[in-house]
C-alpha cells in the first residue's frame, strides 16, 4: 500500500520541533447550475436533472475562527444513482478582499484534510501573493474529516494494532494479518456502511465540480499535492471544459498500478536514505559510521534488532518494526527534517524511542492524549482499495516482496504485502491503471522534484506527458513536492501561472 502521508503533516514536523516539541454567517448565491448531462461520462450536455438540485444549491457561509468561515454542502452517496442518498462535504475558506477568484486546494492522502490546510498551513504553503490574489478554499474530501466520514476502529484498537508485532514476511505471521485484516475490513463496513463503496477518486473529482458551481465559478483554479495531483488530473481528464488554472505538485503517475507505485517509492526512499546518511555523517551526532554503505549496513542490521526485539515508549507503549519504520519514514518526506531524524536515530540507538514514536505518532496523527485527530489512515486504506484492483495471491505477493526488497535493501519488504487488506475488503475496486490526457483542457501545470521519494519525478514527467495540454516544472532538490517548501524560483512560477496565467517556458528547472 502506497505511504502518502497528507502534505501539511508532513511540512508541520519541522515547525513543531522547532518549538520545542460562530455567529456571523453570509450566504452566497451565485451557482453554477451546469450540471452534466451524465456524472459518469466525460461528455458535457444538457443538464442532467438528477443532479441539478446538488448544482444549483446555496451555500451558507460561517465565521469559524478570526479570518477563516466555514459551510457544508450536498452531494451525491453515489453518482450512478443521484437521486438516492446525499452526503455532506465540509469546506472552509480564508477570504481575500478584493480576489480576483477562488482556488481549491487539496494537501493530498488520499486522507489528508483541507480544511486543515487552510485553517493551520496558509501561512506556511502559500505565498504572500497568493493569499492576495485568491480565496483560498479547503475541503474535507468525501470519507474525510469532518464531511461524511469513513469509521472503522475506536482508539484504543487503533494503538493495539499499532503494537502488535507482525511481520508480514514471515509464513508464521500472515495468517494472524489476514486475520486482522479481515477484522478491520468488517469494522469498517459496518461502521461507515454504504459511503465505503463510494470514496474512490473518480467521485471525489466529480464532488470538485459541484463544488466549482456552487462556489460560482465557470472553471475550475486548483492547487492539489501528491495524491491531490491524481484527483486534480481525475477532475481534468472528467470535466476538460471546466479547467481553469491548475497546479499538480508531486505527481501521482495514473498509469501505475498499486504494486508498481509502491515499489517506484521503495526505490525512492532508498535514495533518500543515502542522501540522509551522507548529510548524517557530516554532522556531529550521527550514531552511525564509516562510508555511507557502512552506516546503511548499520541502519539495517538495527532495525533487524527491533524485528526481533521491538522497542518500548517511556509512556509503556511497544514500538515494534513497522511502527518504528513509520516514523523513520515520515521525516524523510523533507530534507528540512533529516536533523531531526538523526537525533531521533541517535536516541533510539541509545535505548530512547520517544522521538521516534512522536515522529509515528504524527503520521498517524495521534495526538498526546491517546485521541486519533483525523481518520486519513482509514481514507488511505478506503481509497487506495477502490482506485486499483490489487492480486493477493500468495504467488502474487511473494513475487512483489522479492521485488522491493531487492529495489530497497533497508525498507522493502517493510512495504510489500500491502494487498492483504484490500483482498478483505467488502467493496471491489471501481478504478484502473490508465492514462488521463484531459483532452481539450487549458494548460496545467505539473510540479515535480527530483529527489522526491514519495512521489518520484519520473511520475511528474509521466503527468505532464499524459496530460494533452501539461507543463512540466522542475524543482532540482530533495523532498516531497515544491511548492511551500523549496525555492523562489519555484514560488514565483506557480504565482505567475496561478495569478497572472503566465505558464512557465518548457523545460524549467528551478
Amino acid at each position: 500500500m502506497p505511504l502518502r502521508p497528507a502534505l501539511f503533516r508532513v511540512s508541520a514536523l519541522a515547525a513543531a520541533l522547532a518549538l520545542g516539541l460562530s455567529s456571523c454567517s453570509t450566504a452566497d448565491t451565485a451557482q453554477n447550475n451546469d450540471a452534466p448531462a451524465a456524472s459518469s461520462s466525460t461528455e458535457q450536455g444538457s443538464a442532467n436533472p438528477q443532479l441539478e438540485k446538488y448544482y444549483s444549491q446555496g451555500i451558507d457561509w460561517e465565521k469559524c475562527g478570526s479570518t477563516i468561515e466555514c459551510a457544508s454542502i450536498d452531494v451525491p452517496l453515489n453518482y450512478d444513482e443521484p437521486e438516492k442518498d446525499s452526503i455532506k462535504l465540509a469546506l472552509n475558506r480564508r477570504a481575500a478582499e478584493g480576489a480576483q477568484g477562488n482556488l481549491l486546494v487539496n494537501p493530498g492522502g488520499p486522507g489528508g484534510s483541507g480544511i486543515d490546510l487552510v485553517t493551520q498551513g496558509t501561512q506556511v504553503m502559500f505565498s504572500n501573493n497568493l493569499q492576495r490574489a485568491y480565496n483560498i478554499i479547503g475541503f474535507d474530501p468525501r470519507g474525510v474529516g469532518e464531511s461524511t466520514r469513513v469509521i472503522c476502529q475506536s482508539d484504543k484498537e487503533v494503538d493495539e494494532g499499532r503494537q502488535e508485532n507482525l511481520k508480514a514476511w514471515e509464513d508464521a505471521d500472515r495468517g494472524k494479518i489476514v486475520e486482522d485484516a479481515k477484522e478491520y475490513a468488517d469494522a469498517c463496513a459496518a461502521n461507515t456502511g454504504e459511503l465505503l463503496g463510494h470514496v474512490d477518486t473518480a467521485s471525489a473529482a466529480k464532488d470538485m465540480d459541484i463544488i466549482r458551481a456552487v462556489l460560482g465559478d465557470d472553471k475550475l483554479d486548483y492547487l492539489g499535492y501528491s495524491y491531490g495531483t491524481f484527483l486534480g488530473a481525475t477532475y481534468a481528464d472528467i470535466f476538460p471544459d471546466k479547467v481553469g488554472r491548475l497546479v499538480l505538485d508531486g505527481a501521482m503517475d495514473p498509469t501505475a498500478s498499486g504494486e508498481e507505485l509502491t515499489l517506484a517509492q521503495a526505490q525512492g526512499f532508498e535514495g533518500e536514505i543515502d542522501a540522509w546518511l551522507e548529510n548524517c555523517l557530516e554532522g556531529q551526532n550521527c550514531p552511525f559510521t564509516g562510508s555511507v554503505e557502512e552506516a546503511k549496513k548499520q541502519l539495517q542490521d538495527f532495525l533487524a534488532e527491533i524485528e526481533q526485539t521491538p522497542m518500548t515508549a517511556s509512556d509503556g507503549r511497544s514500538v515494534p518494526i513497522i511502527d518504528f519504520v513509520s516514523g523513520f519514514i515520515l521525516p524523510l518526506y523533507d530534507d528540512a527534517n533529516w536533523p531531526y531524524l538523526t537525533n531521533a536515530m541517535a536516541e533510539a540507538v541509545d535505548g530512547n524511542v520517544d522521538q521516534m514514536l512522536y515522529f509515528s505518532d504524527l503520521s498517524a496523527d495521534r495526538g498526546e492524549d491517546g485521541k486519533y485527530k483525523s481518520n486519513s489512515m482509514d481514507v488511505l486504506t478506503a481509497v487506495n482499495c477502490l482506485d486499483r484492483p490489487m492480486d493477493a495471491s500468495e504467488e502474487a505477493m511473494d513475487k512483489d516482496a522479492a521485488e522491493l526488497e531487492k529495489a530497497s535493501p533497508t525498507l522493502g519488504k517493510y512495504l510489500a504485502y500491502g494487498q492483504i487488506v484490500c483482498d478483505e475488503w467488502d467493496f471491489p475496486s471501481t478504478g484502473k491503471p490508465e492514462a488521463l490526457d484531459a483532452a481539450g483542457s487549458a494548460d496545467i501545470l505539473v510540479v515535480g522534484t527530483t529527489g522526491d521519494p514519495a512521489t518520484p519525478y519520473k511520475w511528474s514527467q509521466s503527468l505532464a506527458d499524459q496530460l494533452e495540454n501539461g507543463h512540466l516544472l522542475t524543482y532540482n532538490g530533495h523532498g516531497h513536492t515544491a511548492y511551500g517548501r523549496s525555492n523562489q524560483c519555484i514560488t514565483d512560477a506557480v504565482d505567475n501561472y496561478l495569478i497572472d496565467g503566465k505558464v512557465p517556458a518548457d523545460g524549467t528547472t528551478c
